[in-house]
């Protein structure tokens, strides 16, 4: 089969699919004189095709076909054949049949790399397309970083490791002169922030060493590293975050910033015991992200309304609800966002400080210090300010202070941890505020969670079977049909069927009627049913709209909104 593509060169099909031009065929290959890179990686590089290009040409002209490496992983075939060839031509063996071997690789063209596997395999070898990043992913997944093996064979003792800034380069190698340890965890971190992963897991295990990122809410595993480095990597991350590295028996917290390209990164970092060692979980926050307008989270024009006319009183207190990772903090400073002005003195006090607003005085809290979030308020309320911010509502003492800020004037913003808007009402009662107090100085209430946007590119229609739960949660009646879309996956969403994020949302003005309800203690589930009947629309119906628009997937609705059933 291969001789009947393989003397076939990939400038001439390109030429004759019309993609590029001569005069472009000719500089590319003049860059490849100087470069000796691969005709596609330079036609790529010159923008002047995509790697998409170049695989659909490929296909479409010599009949190999594409296929997604995602599901197609055998661990035991892959380390079958020798790591140095697979990484050099970059191929991924997918599957032996009889003495047939197929072997996914972006260039089929590439005859030694062919020639090559056959020799190493002792099999025909047959070549089917995928994309070099997923390749790089499997090897990656498979063998682990390149320099890893080699740098741990002896592990250094902690007391020999050199502390260093981490500092990251975008786009760069870290350089091999750095101490093995350091390269890695730079490795680690600056690959999480190029796919814009929020945390990242190090797992230890029985055998190995798990890290997996979290990206758009949902953890993926990135890559596995030999056990036997399990103590080196914790130790550099500990020194980083200041923590104590001879303690190993009680969970740590503590901090970091990183620096890459032109972002700053705050990274937060909790240890904790697990039967195979130390796991360790880092926070990514990026100091420097836009803040988006609040007409751009994802808002309902009801829920926009409904929100505008609550964040523009001159004095209450704003709550926005929900889970950890929910968004709560990006609403919040597009809130400030807004209502920054010359005229006004806003002030903040977070844990820690995610977003650095011009205008605004952000202050951070240094438990250690003494400077919590009630202290810290205090203070603030001698600054005479007209705007407060408060990152989050921890506890009792915090709660009361800032709920009689709200009743002498001033605008209170500030996150609580509950499952719904009318929950939070209730839960500063639980923290001892007053129900009269409650009642006089909340205004309104945001509840939000995150749901993952259906890629554009991919998604598919499909009608609702009659028999499917979804049909339950979303209170259709029999025989009634209904059109949504789900996901399929492509090259454009790394095969998920989902990209990006948005927000559903149930916003909760506290009217004439919530005050009342609230004063006599009424449970939230009252709450909630006078602030449906006064026209509150919730976070699943929210979600259910934005599913039947094919902003999102109905499984996405009921994965966050369960508790809504």
């Amino acid at each position: 089969m291969a001789a009947v593509y393989t003397r076939k060169r990939l400038g001439d099909l390109l030429l004759q699919t019309g993609l590029i031009t001569r005069e472009q065929l000719n500089q590319a290959l003049e860059v490849q004189k100087q470069t000796g890179e691969r005709l596609g990686r330079v036609l790529i590089n010159l923008g002047l095709v995509t790697e998409q290009d170049i695989l659909n040409t490929l296909e479409m002209q010599l009949g190999i076909p594409q296929i997604t490496l995602m599901d197609k992983v055998d661990p035991v075939l892959i380390k079958s054949l020798p790591e140095a060839v697979l990484r050099r031509h970059k191929v991924v063996p997918v599957k032996k049949e009889g003495r047939r071997l197929i072997v996914a690789m972006s260039d089929p063209l590439n005859l030694v790399a062919l020639d090559d596997i056959r020799l190493a395999s002792g099999l025909e070898v047959e070549p089917v397309l995928a994309r070099e990043e997923e390749i790089d992913a499997v090897l990656q997944k498979v063998f682990g970083l390149t320099f890893v093996e080699q740098a741990f064979g002896q592990p250094a003792a902690p007391e020999e490791r050199e502390i260093q800034t981490l500092t990251l380069a975008a786009g760069d190698e870290v350089p091999p002169e750095e101490a093995p340890v350091v390269r890695l965890v730079n490795t680690i971190i600056a690959q999480a922030v190029a796919e814009k992963a929020s945390d990242i897991h190090i797992e230890p295990q029985e055998d190995r060493v798990l890290v997996r990122y979290r990206v758009d809410g949902l953890l993926r595993e990135a890559l596995t590293l030999p056990r036997h480095i399990r103590s080196n990597l914790t130790t550099r991350i500990k020194i980083l975050a200041g923590l104590d590295i001879a303690e190993k028996r009680l969970p740590q917290d503590g901090r970091f910033q990183v620096k890459y390209g032109e972002q700053e990164i705050d990274v937060r970092v909790s240890t904790l015991p697990t039967v195979h060692g130390e796991k360790v979980v880092l926070r990514l926050l990026l100091k420097s992200g836009r803040i988006l307008p609040i007409d751009r989270l994802g808002f309902h024009r009801y829920n926009l309304d409904r929100f505008t006319e609550v964040i523009h009183r001159t004095s209450g207190m704003i709550l926005v609800t929900g889970p950890t990772g929910s968004g709560k903090t990006t609403t919040l400073y597009a809130v400030l966002a807004q209502l920054n002005s010359p005229e006004r003195n806003i002030v903040t006090i977070e844990d820690p400080v995610e977003y650095l607003l011009r205008g605004i005085n952000q202050t951070q809290i240094n438990v250690k210090a003494g400077l919590t979030f009630a202290a810290g308020l205090r203070s603030i309320l001698r600054q005479d300010p007209d705007i407060i911010m408060v990152g989050e509502i921890r506890d009792g003492e915090t709660a009361q202070i800032a709920v009689r800020a709200a009743t002498t004037g001033h605008l209170v913003l500030s996150s609580l941890h509950t499952n719904d808007a009318a929950g939070a009402l209730t839960r500063l009662i639980d923290m001892g505020v007053e129900p009269f107090l409650v009642a006089s100085s909340v205004v309104g209430v945001v509840s939000q969670r995150l749901v993952r946007l259906l890629c554009p590119r991919c998604r598919e229609p499909y009608q609702l079977p009659e028999d499917a739960p979804e049909r339950i949660f979303m209170g259709l009646p029999p025989g009634e049909p209904v059109a949504l879309y789900r996901a399929a996956g492509c090259h454009h969403c790394n095969h998920t069927g989902y990209r990006g994020r948005t927000s559903i949302q149930e916003v909760l003005p506290v009217t004439r009627a919530i005050r009342e309800l609230v004063n006599k203690k009424a449970s939230a589930d009252v709450i909630k049913e006078k602030a449906v009947a006064e026209g509150m629309v919730t976070l699943k119906e929210d979600g259910i709209d934005k599913a039947r628009q094919g902003i999102t997937s109905i499984a996405e609705v009921m994965r966050v909104a369960y508790n809504e059933w």
